[in-house]
């Protein structure tokens, strides 16, 4: 485990541009000192004091707040100031320029929030949930991610690790005591336990994949014959005109994405060019995108004419998509029907995108398609890193099951298990990974 820094670091922590209010953290050993120099006092810890800062000169650079944390009251868990001015580019730069002449370094990406979690003020799924909220795009996410900061998330973990513990003390008393008579009672016991923790395990790794599809999203691809309304329905979903509709076949030649939110989950809706044979070069590349594009697709909706019967091109297009990934066949144009409309398809559904007819009830068949379940809070953001851990979890619990009756394979597959837990929230965590995971957040966090 990384020890933290000595150095005191300095960092603009707001967003790059002109605002109201700028701010200017500061974090280390040397903040007192700096504070000093730059404000002409050591400020009262956790009072706002509204003063000038000053340069090596005694210039005014700007005035504003000054807000002082002592160790281990504050965020990073260090000696902390914060400089509230105003948010103009040059000032900032001249203040942070003003903190690192006296004594502090620039911070690197994530340091801040690098410092709090190695500090013991964070665990490590607390602390990529600081980066998840800042970069939450949805109400559902933003408040997912809040749940994992305030701990929803690290406590089920920990919750779950103390129930492993406990079965594997109970495993070591079978090791260490064999000749006990008591081997009926910890076997009933055993197996009640990992019933349960299996129980837990599973709905814990079913939140975490909601929340993840909250903080990826999922891609959904339109495919289809030309003409059939694939561009006309993204700009449906979307309430934009984003892509260009027209009669004639063949007019989108490119993909275009657009993202779009349905009861605050994220959806990245990708229109593709009509699949068909074709003598024009270009359409032909859009084409090859096409098929490229549904290969990384997490839903596929095959968009026919509802008013159409079947075609050699749709069984064709049908034929082409992988099996492995879901799909949807919509059946647009629905406004053009004249007859009463037969009995639809397995996993079908009716659609106008000229009049929105049959939207509603697309929309909550992509939600249900993607995995996603309606459920009031529990749902807390989760990474790709988190839904491995848990899988793997799963897998070792999945193995100890099966050999239980060996009491020395079950002991470690049990530590495997806990091992596995454990690092979501950084108690067994390589120091490469910790890299890469603060290297992704903003500078001034």
């Amino acid at each position: 485990m990384l020890s933290p820094s000595a150095d005191t670091i300095a960092a603009i922590a707001t967003a790059q541009g002109r605002g109201g209010v700028g701010v200017v953290r500061v974090s280390g050993t040397a903040v007192p000192r700096i504070a000093i120099e730059l404000l002409g006092e050591l400020p009262i810890p956790r009072f706002a004091k509204y003063g000038s800062f000053l340069d090596k000169s005694g210039q005014v650079i700007d005035q504003g707040i000054a807000l002082y944390f002592v160790a281990p009251h504050s965020y990073t868990g260090e000696n902390v100031l914060e400089l509230q001015g105003h948010g103009g580019t040059a000032i900032l730069q001249l203040l942070q320029q003003r903190c690192i002449e006296l004594g502090a370094r620039l911070a690197e990406p994530g340091e801040f929030t690098r410092r709090a979690y190695l500090n013991n003020k964070l665990d490590l799924a607390q602390a990529e949930s600081v980066a998840d909220l800042i970069e939450a795009t949805t109400t559902e996410a933003a408040r997912s991610a809040m749940r994992s900061l305030q701990g929803e998330f690290s406590a089920e973990i920990h919750g779950l690790v103390e129930e492993l513990i406990s079965l594997r003390m109970l495993v070591e008393a079978m090791l260490d005591f064999p000749e006990e008579d008591i081997e009926i009672v910890d076997s009933t016991r055993r197996d009640a336990q990992l019933e349960q923790i299996n129980f837990k395990l599973c709905n814990i790794l079913q939140n975490a994949k909601q929340g993840s599809l909250l903080r990826e999203g999922a891609h959904i691809v339109l495919v289809g014959r030309p003409n059939v309304g694939k561009s006309s329905l993204l700009n449906k979903l979307s309430g934009q005109d984003v892509a260009l509709v027209s009669d004639v076949p063949g007019t989108t030649r490119d993909v275009i994405r657009q993202a779009i939110q349905i009861r605050g989950v994220p959806l990245h809706i990708i229109d593709t060019a009509g699949l068909r044979e074709s003598q024009d070069a270009v359409e032909n590349m859009g084409i090859a995108r096409t098929h490229q594009t549904v290969q990384r697709a997490d839903l596929i909706l095959l968009l026919r004419e509802a008013s159409q019967n079947t075609t050699t091109q749709d069984e064709d297009i049908l034929a082409l998509l992988p099996a492995e990934i879901p799909r949807l066949q919509v059946f647009n144009k629905a406004d053009l029907l004249v007859d009463e409309r037969d009995a639809l398809p397995a996993n079908s559904i009716y659609v106008s995108a000229k009049t929105g007819a049959g939207l509603e009830a697309l929309r909550d068949k992509l939600l249900e398609l993607v995995g996603w379940r309606n459920q009031e809070g529990g749902v807390f953001m989760a990474r790709a890193r988190h839904l491995l851990a848990l899988s793997l979890a799963q897998d070792h619990l999945k193995l100890a099951g099966n050999v239980r009756h060996n009491p020395e394979l079950f002991a470690e597959e049990l530590r495997l298990v806990q091992r596995a837990l454990s690092s979501i929230t950084g108690e067994f965590t390589a120091d490469d990974l910790l890299g890469e995971i603060f290297g992704r957040f903003c500078i001034g966090k």
